[in-house]
């Protein structure tokens, strides 16, 4: 039934509009023909801002201007239409965002309580013949009203007059507008818009050693905002910027994504406020419905620490537990300076992707971890799993509280033992990292610790190959 009613629907959207769309007779329509430069700007929370420079041919004094092939997704409120040729005495005085989109179902819907052409076909004679009717409703198929009954669903073909001024086959921006002088004009339209949007991707690859890695950064496009900007000036923002989020956003109709992969130079980057402007150096065309890539930032033998770290928890300092943890994880992590040849950039926040060779030569991966904005000359740490070779079980052999009557003044003092296993054919450090409450000392050790931060110690324990190490220590922990 819902097919029916769709191939009856399209017959009659082409028997209305059976020269293709057209709009009222006193707009000024702008297509991308008239385009001859796009700018765009992307953010990283979903938002774009759009500069569409057009050369258009105005009336003097009032004209309605249908400025077509905008983005589906645009935020009307923030459009601004400015004259670049004769600014003097232009003036915007209302304007519309139309995207309803022209469809069948859309332009029955716009007939409702109106008159269309019912249109049969005998089935023998194959001569037509039209019966006027009302659509009364299009609510779960469609109800009509001839001059003597009531019909449900479609009995034929169905004509409509017309398309109403507020259907369009593509999203399009109505502007009435004030113009001083006839002619050519050069007239920029600048909106924000969502469906745009684009984020950092990098790969990395480590060497034999572990102690260099190469790394590759890539900026990854997603364009579903409904509109196509071909040949474009392409910048992007990374920072947090501050938005105002309205309460109930105006719906947008989901797009689907293709994906594609374009090679590109490498960005350009600047600062601007408080954030940092990446700028592609030749222009490139966003395709409606398209992912795309392009190079950001590449450096090679970049010095790396590689790290083996158990890490424990504050609770255990306080009361009595026994055993607490066997064949525990130890993480494992690099880390390196954002500096050097090919870095020493602002890195936008995204996932770096690690890769290594293995011994064919083939690059297998090995983990990955998303890092935030990182300014030049900070450090990048990435977690990229855990150790299979190496586990941790971890014990407290002794717990008493020392003093203390209320929550305010305990004092405790417990003992630790922790066994650290390495099946690897070499030895390894494994740095044992451990959250300490309120004012803590260390009164016994097997091996001296550093404080890491107010409430962290740190030992750095050697584990043999295919050995075991045993670290224990007494902690006193005042409250």
């Amino acid at each position: 039934m819902k097919k029916k009613l769709l191939n009856t629907m399209v017959a009659g959207l082409m028997a209305a509009s059976h020269v293709g769309w057209a709009a009222p007779g006193d707009e000024i329509v702008s297509t991308a023909m008239d385009q001859h430069s796009v700018a765009v700007t992307i953010y990283n929370d979903n938002l774009a801002l759009v500069k569409d420079a057009r050369r258009i041919r105005l009336a003097r004094d009032i004209n309605r201007l249908a400025w077509r092939e905008v983005s589906a997704q645009m935020r009307p409120e923030t459009a601004q239409l400015r004259n670049l040729s004769s600014p003097a005495g232009f003036r915007l005085l209302e304007q519309n965002f139309d995207f309803d989109p022209l469809t069948p179902q859309k332009l029955l819907e716009k007939h409702a309580g109106r008159e269309v052409s019912v249109i049969r076909t005998h089935p023998t004679t194959g001569a037509e013949s039209r019966e006027t009717a009302t659509v009364l409703a299009t609510n779960d198929g469609v109800v009509l009203k001839f001059s003597d009954r009531i019909e449900t669903g479609v009995p034929g073909r169905l004509a409509f007059p017309g398309v109403p001024d507020t259907l369009r086959d593509k999203p399009t921006l109505v502007v009435s507008l004030a113009n001083p002088s006839a002619g050519m004009q050069n007239l920029e339209l600048s909106y924000l818009t969502g469906g745009l949007s684009w984020r950092a991707d990098y790969v990395a690859e480590l060497n034999a050693n572990d102690d260099r890695l190469d790394l590759n950064g890539w900026v990854t496009l997603t364009n579903q905002s409904g509109a196509a900007y071909p040949d474009a000036k392409l910048q992007l923002v990374a920072g947090d910027l501050n938005r105002v989020r309205d309460a109930q956003p105006l719906p947008r109709a989901a797009m689907a994504m293709a994906a594609k992969e374009a090679d590109a130079p490498e960005m350009q980057q600047e600062s601007l406020f408080e954030y940092h402007l990446y700028t592609l150096q030749r222009p490139t065309t966003l395709a409606e419905n398209q992912t795309k890539q392009v190079a950001l930032m590449s450096a090679t033998r970049i010095p790396v620490k590689k790290e083996f770290l158990l890490e424990g928890a504050n609770y255990y300092y306080s009361g009595q537990y026994g055993e607490l943890g066997q064949k525990m994880k130890v993480g494992v992590f690099v880390e390196f300076d954002n500096k050097g040849e090919g870095l020493g950039i602002p890195l936008p926040r995204g996932v770096i992707r690690m890769y290594k060779q293995d011994s064919q030569g083939n690059a297998q991966f090995v983990g990955e971890d998303r890092i935030d904005h990182t300014p030049k000359n900070e450090s990048v740490r990435l977690k990229l799993g855990d150790a299979f070779d190496l586990t941790a079980d971890r014990k407290q052999t002794a717990f008493q509280k020392l003093a203390g009557t209320s929550r305010y003044n305990y004092v405790f003092e417990s003992a630790y033992e922790i066994v650290l296993k390495n099946a690897k054919p070499e030895a390894v450090v494994v740095t044992v990292r451990e959250p300490m409450p309120g004012d803590w000392t260390v009164v016994r050790e097997s091996q001296p610790h550093t404080k890491a931060a107010s409430g962290t110690a740190e030992w750095q324990v050697k584990v043999p190959a295919e050995g075991s190490a045993t670290l224990s220590y007494r902690v006193r922990v005042m409250y």
